[in-house]
């Protein structure tokens, strides 16, 4: 379909494979599995240029998370195949990454 130049698909495997290595990393070392993810890709008008550029979010909504121990889905799944809250699912994965503090309650 020619919707990129062979630098581009070239810079897209590079830059994937980046940002598959950083995530099941940063996954492991909290005890989850990162299943698989997507990424969109774009084009970004620049002084050098025109430059290929990540355009998407990283998010358990486009990644597949299950818990290393368990299996059990944090990620939209839940969702999907009625396996519990969503929002426990997300609150569990922001509370391994260090984004959320546990209340003292």
């Amino acid at each position: 379909m020619k919707l990129a130049t062979r630098n581009e698909l070239d810079e897209i495997i590079e830059l994937s494979l980046r940002v598959n290595d950083f995530l099941t990393g940063l996954f492991f070392g909290i005890g989850i599995r990162l299943i698989d993810f997507k990424l969109e890709f774009g084009r970004l008008q620049t002084e050098a240029g025109l430059q290929v550029v990540l355009a998407d979010e990283l998010s358990p909504d486009n990644c597949r998370l299950w818990d290393s121990k368990t299996n059990e889905k944090l990620d939209k799944d839940r969702f999907r195949h009625d396996l519990g809250s969503l929002t426990q699912g997300y609150s569990e994965i922001a509370r391994r990454l260090g984004l959320v503090i546990p209340s003292l309650n």
